[in-house]
């Protein structure tokens, strides 16, 4: 008899907790109509150890008045980003609950509300973005990102704002994500000018686009190619497990990034840049000959081969490489201000030599001598000088050394000119 009454005395409590709860959540209700939605989560908070044992339906209306107020409360601006990523929580514990029971009665609702926060969190994170806030900003991308997964281009903006807020811890698992589902972001994008608002609208399709133009509210349709993303994903990538001391990992990643898309040139030239990041120089060559055969073109390649002949002493190919990057780009103003520079060097042995000449007539000649080559070193760096001057007029570098190259040659007209410009 004991153990009967013992089980009813349960029974009971259970009973009574589920009429406590049903009336908690319908006070919830009640509150957030009122406008109270923090009186609403606070009640729901009440029942939240309860609703675990509660029937389906009833936790589906728990969720779904749940995932209303944090939803209200980001409306109002009310910690908008955490309270837009509450409520999707909310709403995608709703849809899980009722897709399990087969009992749909929120879920329309639920999945129209998460679509409406996924724009919210990314709007909201081109505000962040806009005001430099960026760690806020790469979490709503991410979030937004969670909230559909198909939608992948939410993670790749969620990696590249992490970077930006130099948050590379966040960043790193974003980008090992976007290496495991093989992101490329490669694509077509379809504009047309809206005549209305004066922006440029992104449609899914050709025909959406010149449907559009058809019905006279856009017009000026363009169709741009969207470039790989791979390159720079991995670059990312490798350059934060580098910084991280995980250098073996990141040569790794690219190589099977390689293996994976072979004809996509952006990986190689990632590989390269991690060689040289790492002062591997020799595989970096070897890897920029490699894309120099598919690329013969690329300044920036040919530049930097110069820089690592630099530093390897061959002035000879450092030389032929800056006046190849400069025969591609003549715009190249690095390629000008490192000619100038690698020309420079060979004015500290002749200085060196001045300086320890004695008053003897041998001694003097020699000097006489040593000035004239001194000066033909300066004449040589002035022409490269003064178009780095002319491509980039604010580097105040460019324009000391110039004018410093002027007075040695007591070239005092071209110093007073050049020294006007600096004032």
């Amino acid at each position: 008899m004991k153990s009967k009454y013992v089980i009813l005395a349960s029974a009971l409590l259970i009973s009574v907790a589920t009429f406590a709860q049903k009336d908690q959540i319908k006070s919830a209700e009640k509150a957030l109509k009122s406008g109270d939605a923090q009186g609403a989560i606070a009640i729901l908070k009440d029942a939240e150890n309860l609703v675990v044992n509660a029937k389906d339906v009833e936790q589906a209306q728990y969720y779904s008045v749940q995932g209303n107020a944090y939803l209200d409360l980001a409306n109002k601006k009310v910690e908008e980003g955490k309270n837009l990523s509450l409520a999707a929580e909310s709403y995608k514990k709703l849809i899980d609950i009722e897709k399990a029971s087969g009992k749909l009665k929120y879920s329309t609702q639920a999945a129209a509300s998460i679509t409406e926060i996924k724009g919210k969190l990314i709007n909201s994170a081109i505000a962040d973005s806009q005001a430099n806030k960026n760690t806020e900003g790469a979490k709503k991308l991410y979030d937004a990102y969670l909230l559909d997964k198909k939608d992948t281009i939410n993670l790749y903006y969620a990696a590249s704002t992490a970077v930006n807020a130099q948050d590379y811890d966040t960043a790193l698992p974003m980008y090992e994500e976007l290496k495991k589902i093989n992101y490329s972001g490669k694509g077509t994008s379809y504009t047309a000018l809206n005549k209305a608002s004066g922006n440029e609208d992104g449609f899914n399709t050709t025909n959406e686009r010149d449907l559009a133009v058809k019905l006279g509210t856009h017009e000026k349709p363009k169709t741009e190619a969207i470039p790989s993303k791979r390159g720079e994903i991995y670059k990312n990538l490798a350059l934060i497990l580098v910084q991280k001391g995980r250098t073996e990992e990141a040569k790794k990643a690219i190589a099977d990034a390689r293996k994976t898309n072979p004809e996509d040139t952006s990986l190689l030239l990632t590989e390269a840049n991690l060689y040289l990041e790492t002062k591997d120089f020799d595989t970096y060559k070897k890897l920029v000959n490699e894309a120099l055969e598919k690329d013969p073109n690329n300044a920036d390649l040919i530049f930097n081969l110069g820089v690592i002949s630099g530093n390897a002493g061959n002035k000879a190919d450092a030389e032929k490489y800056y006046l190849k990057a400069i025969e591609i780009n003549p715009s190249y103003t690095n390629a000008y201000l490192n000619l100038a520079a690698l020309k420079l060097e060979a004015e500290k042995p002749i200085i060196d030599e001045m300086n320890k000449l004695g008053t003897s007539d041998k001694d003097t000649k020699r000097y006489d001598v040593l000035k004239g080559q001194r000066e033909n070193v300066f004449k040589g760096v002035i022409p490269y000088l003064k178009k780095a001057h002319e491509l980039d007029p604010k580097n105040e570098d460019v324009s000391k050394t110039l004018l410093g190259v002027y007075k040695a040659l007591e070239m005092t007209a071209e110093a007073k000119a050049l020294k006007a410009t600096m004032n």
